[in-house]
């Protein structure tokens, strides 16, 4: 009962346990991958906005293979990450989809905006 309770107001615990993992594997890549994997998903966390636990997750587990991967594989974060790394950040951000915290903003602002111009025909 007290676990429901829990992620009633904290969300799904095993979300948070795979988060957790896939922290540990982004921590234990060697450099520079380490620190090319912490920048993008602190860069995503800002920039995507993304609200849905799953997506979110998900997102940070193929993000700990991908560098994974790469390091095993002896790729360069050049080849990865190409000649702009905010581009490769937002791209792949934007694959995950997702609904982002400003998705309910730009609802309130059409909504707002549709309101008054209801009003301006009426008047």
């Amino acid at each position: 009962m007290a676990a429901k309770w829990m992620e009633l107001v904290t969300g799904p615990l095993e979300q948070k346990k795979q988060y957790r993992e896939a922290k540990k594997r982004i921590d234990s890549l060697p450099e520079p991958y380490r620190s090319v994997a912490n920048a993008q998903h602190r860069y995503t966390m800002y920039y995507g906005g993304i609200t849905d636990g799953d997506t979110l997750v998900q997102m940070y587990l193929d993000l700990a293979d991908l560098w994974e991967r790469a390091a095993l594989d002896g790729i360069t974060v050049s080849e990865i990450v190409g000649d702009d790394a905010v581009e490769f950040a937002e791209n792949y951000a934007q694959a995950y989809g997702g609904r982002q915290w400003i998705d309910k903003e730009r609802a309130r602002l059409i909504t707002a905006v549709d309101d008054a111009k209801h009003r301006e025909t009426r008047s």
